[in-house]
């Protein structure tokens, strides 16, 4: 053997060879896996359609102990916004041998469910939302089972929920707002939902009862209770807060809405055409139309509580109202109202105000900051609101915003520099930048060549008309597939156009 092999041969063995964990996690290959993944979720869907429960279930069971759907249930867990945040056990899965560990460690029989370690995020209202972090081998469990979950959740949902959907936003729920209330004969009255603590206040028993997965399983994640402070809660109602599960448990337990609404005005589709019943619903948050406010009363309302009541949820008293559509209503984040009868969708005075505080509390912070670094604080917040906002009427309140910042960053440039001139402030912070005579900009020389950053305007976001998904679309049915095919190149175009745009 000579001196080269055998130090092949050494490098090969040493320590800094990666271990045979390593190797398979890398080598894996991705696209096969999500194919084969893919191919159960399709028949899956295509059960629950036809109604063929157990051939529905042993299909998940299927999907969930194949090694490509616990492959790919760990590469989303470890991938997402909280991959390093730790359960109670404190383990994360950072490392391509932890997670091929953590793969073969997903079996079902063995399988326990930890608690939750509790956690609390500040909201918008100056109070504290509890928030449960499951630990990683409870959160693949419940992404491998999201898998099988989703195919029947999306061929059993209602056509108007638009909610923690794939191929759904925000932007499809207010693009059916509009199409419901923007004609002259359209319905003038909305009732406005408002569930009480609705995550919180699920029933487990109907949970356990209607939801089509592995009842063993779901017992587990109902039951396991949360950690705060170093004492053991139990759970005797609500989804697994913090859980991947939880928002396709949640939509699943709120799907039939529709129906129920629809039965309070009669049992043929004419009574819902003449009473002009159209529901929408995004998560907990949901809108019903109706020809007049008696109706929405008196049969709309009580139909909706028994529907909530049987869940174990009510609605919030205090939140839940029936509005005239020329007083309007705010509806995530943007404001539904019609002007001397012609439809108008705006941002909501609270979302405008909400950036405000966001972008004032990020100025008052850095007093001391350089001005490029105030830049790359303030641009990801004022590009994401508008790119938000984008859909609906905007351009005004993009110029309004663009005016209350540029307000707040001349106030604090001229902080910074008490003893000079307004001239010399506006020649240090802010310069001509093709049309714009004060861009607030920084420049730099690297290598010789002169590098600027700019803020970011929102009024530089073209408004492009979002086009509504179709209400029966379902991404697992093989026979929708050129239609989402179809769309997605379509969103492709747009954001390769709107890049040019806004670069």
């Amino acid at each position: 053997m000579t001196v080269t092999d055998s130090t092949a041969q050494a490098e090969s063995i040493g320590a800094g060879a990666p271990s045979h964990a390593e190797q398979m996690w890398l080598q894996a290959n991705w696209p096969g896996i999500k194919a084969e993944v893919r191919r159960h979720q399709v028949r899956i869907a295509k059960a629950t359609m036809e109604g063929r429960w157990g051939k529905v279930k042993a299909l998940q069971r299927l999907l969930t102990r194949s090694h490509s759907g616990k492959m790919l249930a760990v590469k989303r867990v470890t991938e997402n916004r909280g991959k390093r945040t730790p359960g109670i056990d404190g383990k994360i899965w950072s490392t391509p041998t932890a997670k091929w560990t953590g793969m073969q460690s997903m079996q079902q029989r063995s399988y326990r469910a930890l608690p939750l370690r509790r956690i609390y995020i500040p909201k918008s209202n100056g109070k504290k939302r509890p928030l449960g972090i499951p630990r990683m081998l409870c959160r693949a469990m419940q992404a491998l089972w999201k898998l099988a979950m989703e195919p029947c959740a999306e061929s059993l949902a209602d056509p108007n929920s638009y909610g923690f959907r794939s191929e759904r936003s925000t932007a499809d729920a207010i693009g059916y707002c509009f199409n419901t209330l923007a004609k002259r004969s359209s319905p003038e009255w909305v009732l406005e939902g408002d569930i009480r603590g609705c995550f919180d206040n699920f029933s487990h028993e109907w949970f356990l009862d209607n939801i089509p997965m592995d009842k063993v399983i779901l017992r587990k994640w109902l039951q396991a209770g949360f950690i705060d402070e170093g004492t053991l809660f139990a759970t005797e109602a609500g989804t697994p807060q913090g859980g991947i599960i939880s928002p396709v448990i949640a939509n699943m337990a709120l799907d039939g809405l529709e129906a129920a609404v629809y039965a309070s005005v009669g049992p043929t589709i004419h009574a819902r055409r003449k009473f002009k019943i159209n529901v929408v619903r995004y998560a907990d948050d949901f809108v019903v139309t109706g020809i007049s406010k008696e109706i929405l009363e008196h049969n709309v309302l009580p139909a909706v509580r028994q529907f909530m009541a049987s869940r174990g949820l009510e609605l919030s008293e205090e939140k839940t109202r029936i509005t005239h559509i020329a007083e309007g209503f705010d509806f995530l984040g943007q404001n539904v109202r019609k002007y001397t009868g012609k439809l108008l969708i705006k941002p909501a005075k609270k979302s405008v105000k909400a950036l405000m505080v966001k972008v004032r509390e990020i100025v008052h912070k850095s007093e001391s900051a350089t001005q490029a670094n105030l830049i790359l604080q303030l641009n990801p917040v004022i590009r994401g609101w508008a790119m938000y906002h984008r859909h609906v009427v905007s351009k005004s309140c993009f110029s309004s915003v663009d005016a209350q910042i540029w307000q707040l960053l001349w106030t604090w440039a001229m902080r910074r520099h008490p003893t000079k001139g307004a001239r010399w402030v506006k020649q240090k912070y802010f310069h001509a930048v093709g049309s714009q005579n004060w861009a607030f900009a920084t420049e730099s020389k690297v290598d010789g060549v002169i590098q600027r950053t700019r803020l970011f305007c929102a009024m530089t976001i073209p408004i492009v008309r979002h086009v509504k998904v179709r209400s029966m679309a379902n991404p697992f049915d093989s026979a929708w597939e050129p239609y989402f095919t179809r769309r997605r190149a379509a969103k492709d175009s747009v954001k390769l156009f709107g890049a040019k745009l806004w670069c």
